[in-house]
């Protein structure tokens, strides 16, 4: 039998290098492209990936002015799932995570997915309503959700405290069993590797500081740090900052900037078996491969564009978590952080044309960006490379808040993640 050294094997695997790293480390921009993305996250990168894999544009280039992955990528919940309750928010969210299923299979690159089921609380007679008008309409859309009495709950997720004692009692459950988990910036990553592979172009630490437009108003290309870069298209997919860089173009977008805050316990053996989320004390929990319990709650109640938050929001949360799973009570918190969310008046997302030609803006996800990355990617490719909506995304339309055609997932959604 052949044997390798591990060195040998590395070689092998990487080209000849042990040391191998991605092509974009210090890649420079080119003078001009066919697109380009403004944002290196999941959902900028993906799209980068349908425009080359699907419409053939490979001279494209992903902008990010910072690192891939280091922004709202790499501080998110972690969590996927469906179980929206309006038309156009369930057929988004389903087809992404109908693309999160076979995601690793297609990018050849591990996102660890794990459907392990979301399990939403109900802690009061109006829970009880909402939840099961969710599960109703998630059914009449084909999107699988079923309710459970809180002994059922209890049997799926075996931490969970059912005592009529509590504050808030647990009176059942909506859980969608395909929701689940995936690693929160594999999917950048492998975003960013299938990509490259194609001749995409990702430019790390080249900030766009403004976007050019020529005398018919039609966009020409944008302006770095790194230097003017032509291209006839533009795509904006900067979470957190994209009322900044619509501001660039002339544009206002109805947005509103809020720190979301999360936070991380220390590893433990598996113990936990799925993702529970409760709106009523507005908390959520679930468990990682790496053995931490991932704990966050909604956004700030100030606007900010600051990666830290107010000190109160996971006190209160860490209140909830102890109460409904008493077991976790001498737990330590490893690491805390911040990431900065765009949000919308009806707090679904802006995936579009805008009034510029040329330019296209995919934001306004709020909490919902992670579990919608594929499907956000995907429609938004289709939007830039046929200049016209995909049907799944026709909905979300920047016109919609002129007209009145909210798609009001405020409320709607159960909770904000």
């Amino acid at each position: 039998m052949q044997s390798f050294s591990i060195l040998s094997l590395l070689r092998r695997a990487f080209g000849g290098h042990a040391s191998w790293q991605p092509q974009w480390r210090d890649a420079a921009p080119k003078a001009a492209y066919d697109a380009v993305i403004i944002g290196g996250g999941g959902h900028g990168l993906g799209t980068a990936y349908y425009l080359a894999s699907e419409y053939g544009m490979r001279n494209i280039a992903v902008l990010e002015r910072g690192w891939i992955g280091g922004g709202n990528t790499g501080r998110n919940t972690t969590i996927i799932r469906s179980n929206y309750l309006f038309d156009e928010s369930a057929a988004l969210y389903d087809h992404a995570l109908k693309l999160w299923e076979g995601l690793s299979r297609t990018l050849n690159y591990n996102v660890m997915y794990s459907p392990r089921g979301v399990m939403m609380l109900a802690h009061n007679v109006h829970d009880v309503q909402v939840f099961k008008r969710h599960v109703h309409a998630n059914r009449a859309n084909g999107v699988d959700n079923e309710w459970l009495s809180a002994e059922q709950a209890r049997a799926f997720c075996p931490p969970l405290n059912i005592s009529p004692d509590l504050r808030y009692p647990v009176l059942g459950a909506a859980l969608q069993r395909r929701g689940g988990t995936a690693r929160h910036d594999a999917v950048a990553w492998g975003y960013a590797r299938a990509a490259d592979a194609l001749g995409v172009d990702i430019v790390q630490n080249c900030e766009v500081t403004g976007i050019d437009r020529g005398p018919d108003g039609a966009v020409t290309g944008v302006q770095t740090t790194r230097g003017a870069i032509r291209a006839p298209k533009v795509g904006i997919v900067a979470a957190g900052h994209t009322s900044v860089v619509m501001g660039m173009a002339g544009l206002r977008v109805p947005l509103e900037s809020f720190p979301l805050q999360a936070l991380v316990s220390e590893p433990v053996k598996p113990v936990f078996p799925c993702v529970v989320m409760s709106n009523t004390v507005h908390a959520y929990i679930s468990q990682s491969d790496k053995g931490e319990l991932v704990i966050g709650a909604g956004t700030d109640a100030f606007v900010s564009y600051s990666q830290r938050g107010g000190l109160h929001i996971p006190a209160h949360t860490l209140d909830a978590i102890c109460e409904l799973f008493p077991m976790f009570r001498r737990m330590r918190m490893l690491r805390n952080w911040g990431g900065i969310v765009d949000t919308t008046p009806d707090r679904s997302p802006i995936i579009a044309k805008t009034p510029v030609p040329g330019l296209y803006v995919n934001c306004g996800w709020g909490t919902g960006g992670f579990k919608a990355t594929p499907g956000s990617a995907h429609v938004f490719a289709h939007t830039m490379a046929q200049d016209a909506p995909h049907p799944i995304n026709a909905p979300f339309t920047l016109e919609r808040f002129r007209d009145g055609q909210m798609i009001d997932e405020a409320a709607a959604a159960a909770v904000a993640h």
